[in-house]
C-alpha cells in the first residue's frame, strides 16, 4: 500500500491537533440544541406524511453533476476522490440529488415523501454560519405537479421556523416557468449583459460565461444597476407556467403564510423548474441572511434514471438557522444535562441503584465518582445545574429514606420513602 508524503497540520501544542479547517466539534449543549431542532423538523414535516430517508454520504460523482456543470458547487465546490477500484467518488455537497437517485434506485409508491437530516461538504471558504462540513434539515416530494403541493413544502418550513420561535423571517418567492421558459429567460439575460458586459465586475462576467442567471445573485457595487434594470422571469413565463405559480401564491394566502415575490430570485442549482423560494432572518447581516430555500425540479428524477416524475423540495441550514434563533433570542440551548444529581455519602452502593431506578422512568440523572466526600459530591451536584439532588448517608440508609433538596429554589428538602421517590421527584420538576 503506497502511503502519502506527511502534511502539516494545524495543532493547537506538539501533540494535541485541531479539527480540519472548516470543520468543528459540537459540544453540550449545542450538540443537545441541535438534536432538538432535527426531532422538532420531523415532528413537523412528519405531521404531513413525510418518513425520514438517510442517503450514503458519497455517491458516484455523476449524481452530482445533475446539479449543472456551471454551478459553483459542480465546479468548484465538491470534495472527489478516486477510489480503489478507479472510481470517481464525490461526498454529498447537498441531499436532493441523493435523495432523488435513492428514488430512482428503489421505486417507492408515489407521491413519495422523505425528509432527512445530515451533514454535507462543500470546499468554500469558511464564515460565520458557513463551514465544509455543514448540516441541513429538508423536505422532497416526487409525484404530483399540483401547485399545491409546491405551497405545502413552502407551508411546512415556514411552521417549522414559528415553531423554532422566529418571527423575523421573510419568505421571498418566484417562478422560474418551464424547462422553455428558463431556456429564453437565459437567452434573454445573456444578451441583455453581453451588451454591457465591460460594465460588470470581472467576477460577474466570468459567471456570465458559464451560467447568465447567477449574474442576478451578484451583490457587487459595479454590477448593482445593470442587475436592476436586468429584463426579470415574470415577462417569459408561459401562461401554464403563470397559472401554476398564481395557485401557489394562492394557496400560501389561504393558509396565512406571508411572502414576497422577487423576480429575480433563482436559486443556485440548474435543476429548478417553476417554483422557486428562499428564507432570509432579517436578524442576520443582510449578506448571509439566507437560512434555507428550495423549490420544483420535475426533470432531476429522470435524469437519475426514474421514469419522469415531478418533484418539489427544500434544504434548511442547521447552522444559519441556530444563528438566527441567537439574533431573536429563541431556541436557546438546554439549561442543565440531568434532572437530577444522586449524592451517596453510604458507600456508593445506594448511588448504583438510586440512578437506575430514576432513569428508568425517564428522568435525567447523574452522580459523582471515586468514593468523593459529601461535601465534593455537592459543589458537583451544583456544577450539573440539575434541579434537584438526591441524597442518601447512613442514617438514610438505614431508615429506608432519601433527602430530596431543591437545587435551584430556595434549597428546601423533604424526607422520602423509597416507594415515594419518584412521585416526589416528578412533582417537583413540573
Amino acid at each position: 500500500m503506497r502511503v502519502s508524503a506527511p502534511v502539516a497540520f494545524t495543532t493547537v501544542s506538539d501533540h494535541v491537533f485541531r479539527a480540519p479547517k472548516g470543520t468543528r466539534d459540537i459540544l453540550w449543549p449545542d450538540s443537545a440544541r441541535w438534536r432538538a431542532l432535527v426531532e422538532s423538523f420531523s415532528e413537523v414535516v412528519g405531521s404531513a406524511g413525510y418518513l425520514e430517508v438517510i442517503p450514503p454520504m458519497f455517491e458516484h460523482i455523476e449524481v452530482f453533476q445533475r446539479l449543472g456543470e456551471a454551478t459553483d458547487v459542480v465546479r468548484k465546490e465538491m470534495y472527489a476522490f478516486e477510489d480503489k477500484a478507479g472510481r470517481v467518488i464525490a461526498l454529498r455537497p447537498e441531499q436532493t440529488a441523493s435523495v432523488v437517485r435513492g428514488f430512482a434506485q428503489h421505486r417507492p409508491g408515489l407521491p413519495y415523501k422523505a425528509w432527512y437530516a445530515g451533514p454535507n461538504f462543500r470546499y468554500e471558504r469558511s464564515q460565520k454560519g458557513r463551514f465544509r462540513q455543514f448540516d441541513q434539515v429538508g423536505v422532497e416530494a416526487l409525484g404530483p405537479t399540483d401547485p399545491h403541493l409546491d405551497a405545502e413544502v413552502i407551508t411546512l418550513a415556514w411552521r417549522f421556523y414559528e415553531r423554532l420561535g422566529l418571527r423575523r423571517v421573510r419568505l421571498l418567492v418566484n417562478s422560474l416557468g418551464s424547462a422553455e421558459d428558463r431556456v429564453r429567460y437565459i437567452d434573454a439575460l445573456q444578451a441583455y449583459f453581453s451588451a454591457d458586459r465591460d460594465a460588470l465586475s470581472e467576477e460577474s462576467r466570468a459567471t456570465l460565461e458559464v451560467n447568465p442567471l447567477r449574474v442576478l445573485d451578484s451583490r457587487r457595487e459595479p454590477d448593482a444597476a445593470l442587475i436592476d434594470a436586468a429584463p426579470q422571469m415574470p415577462d417569459f413565463l408561459s401562461d401554464d407556467a403563470a397559472a401554476h405559480f398564481a395557485s401557489v401564491t394562492g394557496a400560501l394566502d389561504a393558509v396565512g403564510v406571508p411572502y414576497s415575490v422577487s423576480p429575480r430570485l433563482v436559486r443556485g442549482l440548474d435543476y429548478y423548474v417553476r417554483t422557486t423560494f428562499e428564507f432570509a432572518a432579517e436578524a442576520l447581516d443582510a449578506a448571509q441572511n439566507a437560512i434555507g430555500g428550495g423549490g420544483r425540479y420535475d426533470g432531476l428524477a429522470a435524469e437519475l434514471g426514474a421514469p419522469e416524475t415531478p418533484g418539489v423540495g427544500f434544504a434548511l441550514g442547521v447552522d444559519r438557522t441556530l444563528l438566527a434563533c441567537d439574533s431573536e433570542g429563541v431556541f436557546g440551548p438546554p439549561a442543565a444535562a440531568v434532572d437530577v444529581f444522586v449524592v451517596d455519602a453510604s458507600g456508593g452502593t445506594e448511588a448504583v441503584v438510586l440512578t437506575d431506578q430514576i432513569r428508568l422512568v425517564g428522568l435525567r440523572v447523574d452522580r459523582a465518582w471515586d468514593s468523593r466526600s459529601m461535601k465534593a459530591q455537592m459543589k458537583a451536584a451544583d456544577r450539573s445545574a440539575a434541579a434537584l439532588a438526591v441524597i442518601v448517608g447512613d442514617d438514610e440508609k438505614a431508615a429506608g429514606t432519601v433527602i430530596v433538596r431543591d437545587l435551584r429554589g430556595d434549597g428546601g428538602q423533604e424526607t422520602v420513602t423509597r416507594d415515594q421517590i419518584i412521585e416526589t421527584l416528578r412533582a417537583r420538576l413540573r
